[in-house]
């Protein structure tokens, strides 16, 4: 079997920043589905967190029936939903409880928003899971949302910035990581930036990428401006490596989970890529082995001049092949900047 593992599509993004709602990169997808047998999208399908919900489902809408018509009824769909889309799952995640699993069945009717997406990525078949869902015999992927609880406050491109008070048992359940109540500081600053108009909105919500890329990695605010894209993305990078990789795998480690590979999405740092080092994509050991999916998103901050293969670039994707080991790979590589903004 060949799966093809994609994840953090924000469908519905405000400034229009989801290159899927742009015939050319959604026709790469298309092609790319040709040769696989199961497409799991790993959370953030669609930006249900932004600030106009209803516009981000009539988006998504064309994107997902495209997809489900290409699989056909003899192709398997899986969708596990993230932060951004939870609310496909979150009155069953309460109804749940304990009794959540690392890869819990998620009834389709979970939902008015998840029937109307299942129905729209209809003739594939269809099924949800949730918080992750086992590959193959050790191979497990989520969407990495989790891994918030790990560390310090988020605002966007779900980098995070620093531990703060892990879950220092082991025996923990997904319940567990779910959230208690009240709003984040993410949500807050989607929430404000999301309700202004576009030119404060978009400054609003870059200030937010230019505040985390400069806690961790001590930058100067000054170097985060488009012009310095590979700057920025080498300081995210780090973080990625010495944050938000550890945070996941001491997720897996209190859940219970025995991977020899984990996929996740969330924080949009395509990789291993050729030049990383496996180590630091590795737990102690060497395992699990990590794999992230990267993004469907255009950032200026990030790519603006970059030349792909790039951490950050647009298109990012994970294949596993039975027998072998997921890998990270760029379906719009070979896609112009110009034509993706």
């Amino acid at each position: 079997m060949r799966t093809l593992v994609i994840s953090d599509l924000h469908l519905g993004m405000r400034y229009h920043r989801d290159v899927l709602r742009r015939p050319a990169p959604l026709e790469i997808l298309l092609d790319a589905l040709a040769d696989v047998d199961r497409l799991v999208l790993l959370g953030d399908v669609v930006d249900l967190s932004e600030h106009k919900s209803k516009d981000a489902l009539t988006v998504a809408r064309p994107v997902l029936r495209a997809i489900g018509k290409r699989l056909g009824p003899n192709r398997e769909l899986i969708l596990v939903p993230g932060n951004h889309d939870r609310r496909f799952v979150a009155p069953w995640i309460q109804a749940m409880g304990p009794r959540l699993s690392i890869d819990s069945s998620v009834p389709l009717d979970a939902t008015p928003e998840l029937a109307i997406v299942s129905e729209w990525l209809a003739p594939a078949r269809v099924s949800a899971r949730y918080p992750g869902v086992w590959l193959a015999e050790r191979v497990w992927a989520t969407h990495g949302h989790y891994l918030n609880r790990d560390l310090g406050p988020a605002w966007s491109l779900g980098i995070t910035r620093g531990h703060v008070g892990r879950l220092s048992y082991d025996g923990a359940r997904p319940i567990d990581y779910e959230p208690r109540g009240g709003r984040s500081l993410r949500s807050a600053h989607e929430a404000f930036s999301g309700a202004l108009p576009k030119p404060l909105g978009e400054a609003a919500d870059r200030f937010g990428v230019v505040a985390r890329a400069a806690t961790m990695a001590k930058a100067s605010r000054r170097l985060m401006r488009p012009e310095l894209a590979r700057i920025n993305s080498q300081l995210l990078s780090l973080q990625t490596k010495v944050a938000s990789i550890p945070a996941l795998i001491h997720v897996a480690q209190s859940l219970g989970v025995d991977a020899g590979c984990i996929v996740f999405g969330h924080v949009h740092r395509l990789g291993p890529l050729q030049g990383d080092d496996e180590a630091d994509w590795e737990g102690p050991g060497g395992e699990p082995r990590v794999v992230n999916t990267g993004s469907w998103i255009y950032e200026p901050l990030l790519v603006r001049d970059v030349i792909p293969p790039a951490p950050y670039w647009p298109g990012g994707a994970a294949i596993l092949n039975d027998g072998a080991d997921p890998q990270a790979v760029g379906l719009l590589d070979a896609m112009s900047a110009d034509a993706l903004k």
